[in-house]
């Protein structure tokens, strides 16, 4: 029996209220939504997202503004290459596509910074098409529910033949068991927290059937801690330059962090990703 259904309804008295499910949104805002919710919690995105289509409705908005702009909007959304490359897919959606963000998965995969993952959410939740949908909380409630496993494995084209395989015919109900079984893996089967007291599929779980049996595979390495870490220094540097409308210098960039060979390799690397560009005086954002 395929949890499809169950899923499905308990996701129309559960889903949350959030800006990509309302009428009207558009497959511009999803997109942006996609690229803002990568590695980053929906609490912290949803104020993001509203100011950046506010600032920025179309693609050509975006793509007419400076990349350095992106990436002083981004502010604390954390891995800001990903607002470079936004900025590139909205110049190649301009370009290419006469402004309008495209709704077939090649097409959505060809821009900049459009993984599977992403393209797939697109064409699914702004136009409609029929597609599995796999990010990592639908892989832990196919784990759990159909494999009978903790913690999904690492992830694998068969992710989506498992996602396939559980999908309605119907282009309607495929769509909303996408957003449903991301939902629950997001609100009820949980990494750490299982609330199976009130999982819509218990009676389904192969985990649950089997005794909730720990997990064996391979994990995926731990991230290192934030405080202190290279990634802290470059959003401190970056954090400098989006407070300032002319270029800081090289001083000012020493202030931010006392350990010099740290500093300079963060922006190194800051530089090598086009995050910072080199200016008189000093550095700034890109152009």
């Amino acid at each position: 029996m395929s949890i499809a259904p169950a899923v499905i309804d308990w996701f129309a008295e559960n889903r949350r209220d959030l800006p990509w499910r309302r009428e009207g949104f558009t497959a511009w805002g999803t997109l942006v939504s996609e690229f803002m919710l990568q590695q980053t919690p929906v609490v912290r995105v949803v104020p993001r997202l509203e100011e950046w289509l506010e600032r920025w409705p179309t693609p050509a908005d975006l793509a007419a503004a400076p990349s350095g702009e992106a990436v002083r909007a981004w502010a604390s959304l954390g891995y800001p290459r990903r607002a470079l490359n936004l900025h590139a897919a909205a110049v190649a959606i301009t370009e290419r596509h006469g402004g309008v963000v495209p709704e077939d998965v090649p097409s959505l995969l060809a821009l900049p910074g459009v993984g599977d993952y992403t393209a797939r959410a697109v064409a699914v939740f702004a136009y409609g098409h029929r597609h599995p949908v796999v990010d990592i909380n639908i892989r832990r409630v196919l784990a759990r529910a159909v494999h009978g496993r903790a913690e999904p494995s690492a992830a694998h084209r068969r992710d989506l033949d498992d996602m396939e395989a559980v999908l309605p015919e119907s282009v309607a109900d495929a769509r909303l068991a996408n957003a449903g079984i991301m939902e629950l893996g997001a609100l009820v089967c949980t990494a750490r927290s299982p609330k199976c007291g009130a999982c819509p599929i218990a009676a389904q779980c192969a985990w649950r059937a089997a005794g909730y049996p720990a997990f064996e595979g391979k994990r995926a390495p731990v991230q290192k801690k934030f405080a202190g870490s290279d990634r802290q220094v470059r959003g401190l540097i970056l954090a400098e330059l989006r407070a300032s409308d002319m270029p800081v210098t090289a001083a000012e960039v020493r202030s931010v962090w006392a350990l010099d060979e740290q500093r300079e390799r963060a922006l190194d690397g800051l530089l090598a990703d086009g995050l910072v560009v080199s200016a008189a005086g000093g550095y700034e954002l890109p152009g």
